[in-house]
C-alpha cells in the first residue's frame, strides 16, 4: 500500500471479497444439470459435450496466467473488478440461445473466473497477512456455496423463467453484476502503485523452483477432479435412474458438502507445520466417494455426494492455501498463483474431456479409471507440495 493511500475497512474488504467469490463457480456448475436437455434440443454430440466442459477450464488457465499483466496495468483490486464484470458479461451472453452463445459465454465467463482466481491469493496475502488460513477458508467456502447454488437452483429457474435453458443459465449474470457493484468502490479507493511492475519476471523467477511445479501439479490435478464432478456428476446420476431435478439436487448436495471442508481445511492446514496428511486424507476421500457414486446402491448416492463434496472442497481449499503458505511474500504469492492456476487449469482441462471420451468409449467404468488416475497424480504431487518449505520469486 502506498504511503498516502487510504485502506478500506477490513470488514468491507472481506465482505467484498466473499461476494466476488460467490460468483466464481455458477458459470461452471449451471451447465451440468441442463446438459442432457441441451444435447437433446441442440443435437450436441458426446464429443461436443466433452468439449463444452473442457473449453472453459482452458480459458480459466489462460486468464489466470494473465493476472500479473493485468495487475501491473490496473492494480490487483481493479483487476478483480474487471474480472467479475467479464464473468457477468459471459453469463449474459447465454441469453441469446443456441450453441455459439453457449460456447462463447462459457469461455468469456471462465476467463473472468480465471483472472479473479489468479489475483485473489495475492490480495489475501496483502490485506490479511495474520489470518491467511481463515480468510482463504471463508473465500473458498463462499465459492463452494456459489457452486451449490448454481447446481441446485438452475433447474428450478428453468421451470420459472421464460426462454428455456438459455435464460436459466443467463440469470446468473445478475448476482455477478451485483458483486461488481459492491466491489467497485473498494477497488477504486485503492491507488495503483508500481509494486507489481516486475510481475512477468516474478513468474519466471518462481518457475525456477521445483516446489512451484509441485504446487502447480497438485492444483491442476485436484482441480481436474472437481471439474469432472461439476460437468459429469448429473449425467452419472441420470444414468443411475434419477430425474433431472433429483440429479441437480444431489449435485448441489455435493457442492454444499464442499463448504465446511473449504472453511476448516485452510484454517487447520495453515496452522500445521506441513500439510501432507491433509493431502492423503482428502484425496482418498474424494476418490472413494466418487467410486461409490458410480458403483454403490442408488440409495447411497446422496450421502456419498456430500462426502465427495467434502473431499473436493478440502482439496481445493488446500490447493489455495499451499499457494499462500509456500510463497514467502505477497509478490511471490501472486506469481505462484499465476503459475499454479494458469498451468494448473490447463492440466485440469484434461479431466472432464478425458472423462467424457472414456465414457463414450467404454462406459462409466472406464471413466472411473480416468478419475482414479488423476486422483493418484494429485496425491503424488500433493505429498511433495505439502512439505514445510517456502520459495520467493526474486
Amino acid at each position: 500500500m502506498s504511503p498516502g493511500e487510504s485502506r478500506p475497512p477490513t470488514l468491507l474488504l472481506g465482505a467484498g471479497l466473499l461476494l466476488v467469490a460467490f460468483n466464481l463457480r455458477p458459470a461452471l456448475t449451471t451447465v451440468g444439470p441442463l446438459l442432457a436437455g441441451i444435447r437433446a434440443e441442440t443435437g450436441l454430440g458426446a464429443a461436443g459435450a466433452a468439449f463444452l466442459t473442457t473449453l472453459p477450464v482452458l480459458f480459466l488457465g489462460l486468464a489466470s496466467a494473465l493476472g500479473p499483466a493485468i495487475s501491473r496495468r490496473l492494480g490487483p483490486d481493479r483487476g478483480v473488478l474487471l474480472a467479475i464484470l467479464v464473468v457477468a458479461a459471459g453469463l449474459a451472453l447465454r441469453a441469446l440461445g443456441g450453441l455459439l452463445p453457449l460456447f462463447l459465454g462459457a469461455c468469456v465467463s471462465a476467463a473472468g473466473i480465471g483472472l479473479a482466481g489468479g489475483l485473489l491469493p495475492g490480495l489475501v496475502k496483502r490485506d490479511f497477512p495474520g489470518h491467511v488460513g481463515l480468510v482463504t477458508g471463508l473465500y473458498t467456502m463462499t465459492l463452494c456455496l456459489g457452486a451449490a447454488a448454481g447446481s441446485g437452483l438452475t433447474v428450478p429457474l428453468l421451470d420459472i423463467l421464460p426462454g428455456g435453458w438459455a435464460m436459466a443459465l443467463a440469470a446468473w449474470a445478475v448476482p455477478a453484476l451485483l458483486a461488481s457493484l459492491a466491489w467497485a468502490p473498494l477497488a477504486l479507493a485503492r491507488t495503483h502503485g508500481a509494486a507489481s511492475a516486475a510481475g512477468g519476471a516474478m513468474i519466471q523467477g518462481i518457475a525456477r523452483h521445483r516446489l512451484a511445479w509441485q504446487v502447480t501439479g497438485f492444483m491442476g490435478l485436484q482441480s481436474s477432479l472437481a471439474y469432472i464432478a461439476f460437468a459429469w456428476l448429473p449425467s452419472v446420476l441420470l444414468d443411475r435412474g434419477l430425474g433431472p431435478a433429483e440429479a441437480g439436487f444431489v449435485a448441489s448436495l455435493m457442492s454444499l458438502g464442499q463448504a465446511p471442508s473449504a472453511l476448516l481445511v485452510p484454517t487447520l492446514a495453515a496452522r500445521a507445520r506441513e500439510q501432507r496428511a491433509f493431502v492423503a486424507a482428502l484425496v482418498s476421500l474424494t476418490l472413494g466417494a466418487f467410486l461409490g457414486i458410480l458403483l454403490a446402491p442408488v440409495a447411497l448416492v446422496a450421502p456419498l455426494a456430500v462426502a465427495l463434496g467434502f473431499g473436493l472442497g478440502g482439496t481445493f481449499g488446500l490447493g489455495l492455501t499451499l499457494i499462500v503458505l509456500r510463497a514467502r511474500d505477497p509478490g511471490s504469492a501472486a506469481a505462484l498463483s499465476a503459475l499454479a492456476q494458469g498451468v494448473g487449469y490447463a492440466i485440469a482441462a484434461l479431466g472432464p474431456f478425458g472423462f467424457g471420451l472414456a465414457h463414450e468409449a467404454g462406459g462409466w467404468n472406464l471413466s472411473a479409471c480416468v478419475f482414479a488416475t488423476f486422483a493418484l497424480g494429485a496425491l503424488l504431487f500433493g505429498l511433495h507440495a505439502g512439505k514445510a518449505r517456502t520459495i520467493a520469486a526474486g
